[in-house]
């Protein structure tokens, strides 16, 4: 018997995707019911959904593991503030144990503002996550379920990478190039779960699709710690060619498999790629359906 590090390497597989993001805007659950349904029967095996205050993605996963039969689901990220960690643990073991293997717990501080809505101060993120864990497996009664499932932390920089490898199951880093995978597999080790967030352009415009690309990378340079990593690793601190080419691959299906490669070569477990925010639900679907056959290895 494997450990829940490894049957999660194998139940995820190379390549996975997460459902289209709008803030704007939730699909409705039977849009996404048949959206899932449709992504398994494309080859994917993996799912990722994201969660914000006001919408619970452990909830929404309870529907979409019913809505299939083997697809694999992760959250990326559960959001530490909305809700209490014995509470997420609960939770995730009640839907390990409904659904053996089939699910990761992706966790993330997310950002102050969120804090604030709970009426909590955002404080040190390295603090409140290594509080959020520990508490994870406070004592309850009744206690939780007594099923295995593993706990990966959202972490880009080297102290969260640190403290994912610590005291979790893994990291789940997002939006980098694959030199960064291969830092993060460095500090987690070889034996932790590593999932890179991969954000792709399918736009089938070669113009609009380069310009829509360079778009969120400029969008990523404002924050002066994305600047920074980005110059420690050899790129410009300006959204040049080669950056948005290792950051957001846009050339079509073969340059997003390309890329999934090289992130797997640098030490990634699994890649689920990640559509524009604000891709229309159905949009985003049939995108990543036209990309299956590409992402098959």
């Amino acid at each position: 018997m494997g450990t829940t590090i490894e049957d999660a390497r194998r139940a995820l597989g190379p390549v996975g995707v997460a459902l289209p993001v709008s803030f704007a805007a939730t699909a409705p659950i039977d849009a996404q019911r048949e959206a899932v349904g449709r992504l398994e029967r494309a080859g994917y095996r993996a799912v990722w959904t994201n969660e914000v205050l006001g919408k619970d993605a452990l909830v929404q996963l309870s529907v979409l593991l019913a809505a299939t039969e083997r697809m694999v689901f992760g959250t990326c990220i559960a959001n530490v503030w909305a809700r209490e960690p014995e509470t997420a643990n609960g939770a995730a073991a009640t839907l390990a144990q409904a659904y053996p293997g089939r699910l990761v717990l992706g966790l993330g501080v997310g950002y102050p503002a969120q804090a604030e809505a709970t009426g909590r101060e955002f404080g040190s993120p390295l603090a409140r996550m290594r509080d959020y864990l520990s508490r994870m497996d406070s004592e309850t009664y009744p206690p939780a379920p007594d099923a295995a499932y593993p706990r990966i932390i959202a972490a880009n920089g080297p102290k969260m990478l640190a403290l994912a490898g610590e005291i979790s199951d893994g990291a789940l880093p997002a939006m980098y190039p694959p030199e960064q995978t291969a830092q993060a597999r460095q500090l987690l080790g070889p034996d932790k779960l590593l999932v890179t967030g991969l954000s792709v352009g399918v736009n089938p415009d070669p113009t609009e699709a380069k310009a829509e690309a360079r778009q969120r990378v400029e969008a990523l340079l404002e924050a002066p710690a994305y600047r920074k990593a980005m110059a420690g690793l050899g790129y410009s601190t300006e959204a040049d060619d080669r950056l948005v080419a290792a950051v957001v691959p846009h050339r079509g299906p073969d340059s997003i498999a390309a890329k999934v490669h090289e992130h797997l070569a640098a030490g990634a477990d699994h890649v689920t790629l990640l559509l524009p925010i604000g891709t229309e639900f159905e949009a985003g679907i049939a995108q990543l359906e036209n990309l299956a056959p590409a992402l098959r290895f």
